[in-house]
């Protein structure tokens, strides 16, 4: 393992203007100085782990490294002490409370309520539409999130302000990392993120405050709209239902804070990562038109014009290694963070307590010594099942690793696996901007994606189908 430093650094910035401006470049440039490369954040020194060895080490050793340190306080101020954000010692508790309510055997319920949302979704398309699917995919799976946790739906106004929230939110929180003491200057954008910061928190919180007030989620009082299907079906079979009913090994229930602070991580996980992995599928099937293709033959073949559901996540074989694909090039959480708790040695190099580490997947997946082909869009590459980078531990981190792998892991995949199936089936796509860039954020999402739609061979037979899958998914 070596040792080095990037160049470049800046008095006073460090290499913050190269994060803020072209990180996806700055980071995947790193590699070539070593596999554990200081970096400058302002004047403080941090480490970047450019070798899987090296990440996988650091996410599975929590005696040397947790998840605390600057950064991490000011997300949690941000995010609050849940799953996504919590030190060691607070995630193990609060994993072990919520772990029941992903347990595989409850999807089925929740695929039951992607695809109403799905359809629901594409009965408001029209043939020859123009459709920026950030921002459509973002409703989407922010509506399908919020109908699995409280049963309810999201308005368009709505989904609207909290994804402006969450942008301005997740652009801000980059930015803190880059360089901490960006926050405590009294610039509009710091005016911006504050806002946006209150707007989310309060909607999280009228969301939880209304939850079980008859007719809260619906006008017209019908709250029959949860129709996961089976022994998920009705109130009981939503994410919030199981959450309140959770007990940790002393049998205490979830405080409400607590509460508050998982749904918080859970509306942005299940909304923003998840359509960001669809958007930036979709992106990639536009520039491969023989994968496409493929795509299309499949989904015509399983799905024959439906709305996917769960008896067809076995058969969507290549959309599955699609969506796997699109996370191996770009991880929608692309950057991570860790710090020293104890002295500690990586790479030959002594890191004092306190040093802050981070890692990025999109440069680790984009490695041609562990990814044959790293920068080329290739589902086949899964097809052995192994996946690549097989028997290098951290050359495949979209989830994570150890105690911390992201709890919601077979569900991100299983609903991006039935949205971009479904949409395949009804729709082709013909993107109409100019070239996609991601944004600097932090989560790697492109700024827009706007698409025109033509219809697929369907009819108006099929358009009534989709009706139909509303009420009886």
């Amino acid at each position: 393992m070596r040792f080095g430093r990037a160049p470049g650094a800046k008095p006073l910035l460090g290499h913050f203007l190269e994060l803020r401006r072209r990180p996806l470049d700055f980071l995947g440039s790193l590699p070539e100085h070593g596999d554990l490369v200081e970096i400058r954040l302002g004047p403080r020194p941090a480490y970047m782990l450019c070798h899987p060895e090296l990440a996988h080490r650091v996410l599975t050793d929590f005696r040397g490294f947790d998840r605390t340190g600057p950064v991490y306080d000011r997300v949690r101020l941000a995010m609050g002490n849940g799953l996504a954000t919590a030190p060691y010692r607070d995630h193990r508790r609060q994993r072990l409370v919520m772990q029941p309510a992903f347990r595989h055997e409850h999807l089925r319920g929740y695929v039951g309520v992607m695809r109403q949302e799905v359809a629901a979704t594409m009965a408001g398309w029209g043939d020859g539409d123009v459709v920026d699917m950030v921002a459509a995919m973002f409703e989407l799976t922010t509506g399908v999130a919020l109908k699995s946790l409280f049963s309810a739906r999201i308005g368009a106004r709505e989904a609207d302000e909290l994804r402006a929230a969450f942008d301005v939110f997740l652009r801000g929180i980059y930015t803190r990392a880059a360089l901490p003491a960006a926050g405590r200057l009294p610039t509009p954008a710091n005016r911006r993120y504050e806002k946006a910061l209150a707007r989310w928190r309060g909607q999280v919180e009228r969301l939880i405050a209304e939850y079980g007030r008859p007719g809260a989620d619906d006008p017209g009082g019908d709250r029959a709209g949860y129709q996961g299907g089976g022994q998920d079906s009705g109130r009981g079979g939503d994410l919030m239902s199981r959450l309140l009913a959770a007990r940790d090994e002393d049998g205490r229930a979830m405080p409400p804070e607590e509460l508050s602070d998982q749904v918080a991580v859970l509306l942005l996980a299940g909304g923003e990562t998840t359509s960001a992995a669809v958007v930036w599928a979709m992106h990639l099937l536009a520039g491969h038109p023989g994968v496409r293709a493929a795509l299309h033959a499949e989904v015509d073949t399983v799905l024959g014009g439906r709305t996917a559901g769960w008896e067809h996540l076995p058969r969507l074989d290549l959309t599955g290694r699609v969506v796997k694909e699109a996370l191996r090039l770009y991880p929608p959480a692309w950057v991570t963070v860790r710090t020293a708790v104890r002295e500690t040695s990586l790479a030959g190099r002594t890191l004092p307590t306190g040093s802050m580490v981070l890692f990025s997947p999109y440069v680790l997946h984009r490695r041609g010594d562990f990814h044959a082909g790293p920068d080329e869009f290739d589902p086949d590459r899964w097809l052995d099942g192994a996946g690549p980078g097989a028997g290098h531990r951290g050359a495949y981190l979209p989830f994570g690793a150890g105690a911390t792998k992201c709890l919601g892991q077979e569900f991100g995949e299983a609903e991006a696996t039935v949205v971009l199936a479904s949409v395949a089936a009804r729709w082709e796509l013909t993107p109409v901007g100019g070239p996609v860039a991601p944004s600097a954020r932090a989560v790697l999402v492109p700024k827009a994606y706007p698409v025109r739609l033509a219809r697929r061979g369907a009819s108006a037979a099929e358009a009534s189908l989709d009706g139909g899958e509303r009420h009886s998914a």
